[in-house]
C-alpha cells in the first residue's frame, strides 16, 4: 500500500494576512486562490513539495456546524489551541532570524525562540494571524 500525505487544513480569518504570513514572510507559493461570494480558500506550498500542500480554509465556511460552534471554532483559533501546522528546516536558527525578522507586519507572532527540546529536537514557535501555532524543527 502507498499512501501519501496531499493536502492538510488550516483555518484562516483573513486572507490577506494569510498571504502576507505564508507567501510573503515563510515564501510558500500560492497554488489556487478560489473565492466564493465573501471567502477565500488558499491552496499554498513550499515550492520544493509540490506534491504536499496546505488548503487554508475559511472555518465557518462548512454548513453542518452549527452556529454555537461556529464561535467555539473562532474562540480556539484566537487562543491557538484550534489548529497546528509542523514545519522543518535543516537550520532553524537561520529560519527563525529570517522570520523573526519579518514577522512584524505579516499578521504572526513569535511564540519561542530556537530551544534544544527534552525529546531531542531544536526547534521554535510562532503564530499565524488566524492564531494557528505553527512549530519548526530542525531536521536534516
Amino acid at each position: 500500500m502507498d499512501i501519501k500525505i496531499s493536502f492538510s487544513y488550516l483555518p484562516h480569518n483573513d486572507p490577506e494576512a494569510s498571504l502576507r504570513f505564508y507567501r510573503d514572510l515563510l515564501g510558500f507559493e500560492v497554488r489556487k486562490d478560489v473565492g466564493y461570494e465573501s471567502m477565500r480558500w488558499l491552496t499554498i506550498g513550499p515550492p520544493s513539495q509540490r506534491d504536499i500542500s496546505i488548503v487554508l480554509y475559511p472555518p465557518l465556511a462548512d454548513p453542518n456546524i452549527s452556529e454555537a460552534e461556529g464561535q467555539v471554532v473562532l474562540e480556539m483559533m484566537a487562543k491557538g489551541t484550534f489548529a497546528s501546522l509542523m514545519l522543518s528546516s535543516p537550520d532553524v536558527d537561520a529560519a527563525f532570524e529570517k522570520i523573526q525578522a519579518g514577522i512584524e507586519g505579516s499578521g504572526g507572532e513569535i511564540m519561542s525562540e530556537p530551544t534544544d527540546q527534552d525529546w531531542g529536537m531544536r526547534d521554535c514557535s510562532f503564530r499565524d494571524p488566524a492564531g494557528n501555532t505553527v512549530r519548526l524543527q530542525q531536521i536534516g
